[in-house]
């Protein structure tokens, strides 16, 4: 890094870079430029955070206000996540116990769940889909939504096997897609125009 950006500008990177875990951890995962650095901005942390994407260190999550076709019309540019664009990068970098990812029981583990959705992040990024997260107004929030040819594909991810999802039902009720995925830790199945989909085989998306 110190080899392609000035000497300022790589404490920023790092700030931007070392933040990614607390960012997850939080119940709302917009990207917060006070947690990179007390009192920062967009103005301050913009030039780091595009490093960081065109070095391929972090996929960026754009909010879209719309579930409509193209959905990069409805891109909020203001409003994203950062994910690690390796998930074990994530697990390193919070300290995350092999145990607790390993574990086939249902874990109370809030952050399971942020490293669950980078996981499926990283894997909709290697098939070159672009990543959008959906909210409304209140508090329904999606994980994904994908455009794949003239469909729109909301995704909802669960680290677990309970899958009751509020904002699913909230973003069909609204949009009424083709069909819609979950993923989590149940098997394929197919129940109510809902594709599920197991964590193993995100990549079949």
């Amino acid at each position: 890094m110190a080899k392609y950006a000035s000497n300022t500008e790589s404490v920023k990177i790092r700030a931007a870079y070392n933040s990614i875990p607390i960012q997850l951890a939080k119940e709302n995962k917009k990207f917060q430029y006070k947690l990179a650095q007390r009192g920062g901005t967009a103005a301050i942390f913009g030039a780091a955070l595009e490093w960081l994407g065109f070095a391929g260190v972090v996929l960026k999550c754009e909010r879209i206000a719309q579930g409509l076709m193209p959905i990069a019309v409805y891109r909020d540019v203001s409003s994203f996540k950062l994910y690690m664009s390796d998930v074990g990068l994530l697990t390193m970098q919070s300290g995350i116990s092999q145990q607790t990812i390993l574990s086939t029981g249902e874990i109370n583990n809030v952050f399971l769940g942020a490293v669950t959705k980078n996981y499926v992040a990283q894997a909709l990024a290697s098939q070159r889909y672009g990543l959008c997260y959906w909210t409304t107004e209140g508090t329904a929030e999606l994980d994904f939504v994908l455009q794949k040819g003239d469909d729109i594909i909301p995704i909802e991810v669960k680290a677990g096997s309970h899958t009751k999802s509020k904002s699913l039902n909230m973003f069909v009720t609204k949009y009424h897609p083709a069909y819609s995925i979950r993923v989590s830790a149940k098997n394929f199945g197919w129940e109510n125009s809902i594709k599920t989909v197991p964590l193993y085989a995100v990549f079949c998306i």
